[in-house]
């Protein structure tokens, strides 16, 4: 089924530097091939990766704004960071942590304020060894966007010692700024330092869930697109198990209140091209022309 008109709430999963780029090419050939704006969605919601996608078309930039060829990942994250081991090492935490979010078997923990997800998350953040490595970098990008919470923007984090889910720039949530709460997103336990905001240290969205889509903000007749990289085949099977499991049970949850939800993951072209270091930015440019075409596809059929 193409994709023919802009949904109510756009869901951009987690995904490393590759993963932003697959959002950016992917929406611009959405664009491009259908005339769309995803500028216009009434919520934009990023986890990680799809934070800083989102915060862009929040600040009212097209998602291919900037250098066409490097993410902002890819140009602010060193190369001690796009080793393969040690993201391969960051995926499978991030799968241990956030598998009862995962699991069909505890509908509980896809509430943010269910105990046992809370617990279970803050148990095993514990266990990860805090890294020191930061992305000011990437906050200097992210003030320089201009992007605000208007009550659209919602981006995913954990609270790193209660466990529990923030959605900033939801009504409730902690006060932060639109970089803040990006880099909180991004912040993934053993890569990046915990980001402290209001006096509280916040980890990477994707601890909770690879797309948190189960926290969009839609009800009965609201359209909902989901943008997932991880979900890639190829040698990072587990990571796409976990990633579509997630789904799958957070897509229960919101077509139960109403929604409509369509899910869109890398094809065989992307995911040739993303491989299985997601943090590699030379592979940027190439990951932006493959998402490009399979939306320009979509966007046609």
């Amino acid at each position: 089924m193409p994709v023919t008109t802009v949904p109510d709430v756009l869901v951009l999963g987690v995904g490393g530097t590759l993963g932003e780029a697959w959002h950016r090419g992917l929406l611009s050939g959405l664009e491009s091939g259908g005339g769309l704006d995803f500028r216009r969605c009434e919520y934009l919601l990023g986890s990680s990766a799809g934070s800083i996608v989102a915060a862009t078309l929040a600040a009212g930039r097209r998602p291919d704004a900037g250098d066409r060829a490097a993410s902002a990942w890819a140009v602010h994250a060193d190369e001690e960071v796009q080793r393969p081991g040690l993201l391969g090492r960051a995926a499978r935490g991030a799968g241990r942590l956030g598998a009862a979010a995962a699991s069909p078997l505890l509908p509980a923990a896809l509430a943010g304020t269910a105990p046992a997800g809370r617990a279970l998350r803050a148990a095993a953040l514990r266990a990860v060894p805090e890294a020191k490595r930061t992305l000011g970098g990437l906050g200097r990008h992210l003030d320089a966007l201009g992007a605000r919470f208007d009550g659209r923007l919602r981006i995913a984090a954990v609270d790193r010692r209660s466990g529990r889910r923030v959605m900033f720039g939801a009504p409730g949530e902690p006060p932060a700024t639109v970089a803040q709460a990006v880099l909180a997103s991004c912040a993934v336990p053993g890569v990046f330092a915990p980001v402290t905001i209001g006096g509280r240290e916040y980890v990477d969205g994707g601890v909770w869930s690879p797309t948190n889509l189960d926290a969009a903000p839609a009800g009965r007749g609201s359209s909902i697109l989901v943008l997932v990289p991880t979900a890639l085949e190829g040698g990072m099977g587990a990571l796409r198990a976990f990633s579509l499991a997630a789904v799958a049970a957070e897509t229960l949850a919101v077509r139960a209140r109403g929604a409509e939800v369509r899910t869109i993951v890398p094809d065989d072209a992307s995911a040739a091209v993303m491989g299985m270091n997601l943090m590699d930015g030379s592979r940027s440019e190439d990951v932006l022309d493959a998402a490009f075409a399979q939306g320009r596809a979509l966007a046609a059929r």
